[in-house]
């Protein structure tokens, strides 16, 4: 089996991987199945992606044949990514074409500058839901997708730490480290605690688990919101004057 990076002739091998995958594997009707590739995938779709240097897509071939593929995004802070889809043929699944994926992607995305990877995966999907915890990846938030005008629920995964801060990259290029033992529940996701030190002595804001992105500081009655998905963790204390 040979992984590689997609082409424009790619098109229409995923555009069929992706039609069979979600058939099998989600509760979408025939119609909104046909739509959503159409647009996701198309070739002028597919060449935007490519030449967008913040997403990657990479198919698996078995005997010249695509079987399998995989997207993902950078965020806008460089030093995280998201893997968006990972579909199988479902005649191909089994046969460690998910896993190769993954593994290529993970490899390609931390080569690129990435520190840390999460992963997507509409809440209906169980066996991709297994797919990454198998991973050591943990579930740390949910969202809502819109697929051909149906909302649909998705869970955020993101990879598991044996202990100690994970290290990411601000917007302004300098290195923050998160503390994924340190977190606030919120509306869609955790957020993280976030410190501008590896002794986790200076306090530097706090990480969306659920967009994967740096969010806002608290403010002073203890209230966090996202302002890249809104995921927001309420006020935990209220100002005297409001008594």
């Amino acid at each position: 089996m040979q992984v590689r990076t997609a082409a424009s002739e790619d098109s229409p091998a995923i555009r069929d991987v992706a039609r069979r995958s979600l058939q099998a594997s989600y509760s979408l009707g025939p119609q909104a199945i046909t739509t959503a590739v159409s647009g996701w995938y198309d070739e002028d779709a597919l060449d935007e992606t490519i030449d967008d240097d913040d997403r990657l897509v990479l198919v698996a071939e078995r005997d010249g044949q695509v079987v399998g593929f995989a997207e993902s995004e950078r965020s806008g802070d460089g030093g995280t990514a998201t893997l968006l889809w990972l579909h199988v043929d479902p005649a191909y699944r089994g046969r460690g074409v998910a896993s190769a994926l993954f593994d290529r992607t993970h490899d390609r995305l931390t080569a690129s500058g990435v520190d840390r990877v999460a992963g997507r995966v509409l809440e209906d999907n169980a066996d991709g839901n297994e797919f990454y915890e198998a991973q050591g990846f943990e579930r740390v938030g949910r969202d809502e997708v819109e697929i051909a005008g149906e909302t649909r629920v998705e869970n955020v995964y993101a990879e598991g730490e044996a202990g100690g801060l994970q290290s990411i990259r601000a917007s302004d290029g300098d290195t923050v480290y998160v503390d994924e033992s340190d977190w606030d529940e919120g509306s869609s996701g955790k957020f993280y605690a976030v410190y501008a030190d590896e002794d986790a002595t200076e306090h530097y804001g706090y990480f969306c688990a659920n967009c994967n992105r740096l969010a806002n500081a608290m403010d002073a009655m203890g209230r966090i919101e996202c302002d890249s998905c809104g995921n927001a963790r309420k006020a935990t204390r209220w100002d005297a004057a409001y008594l």
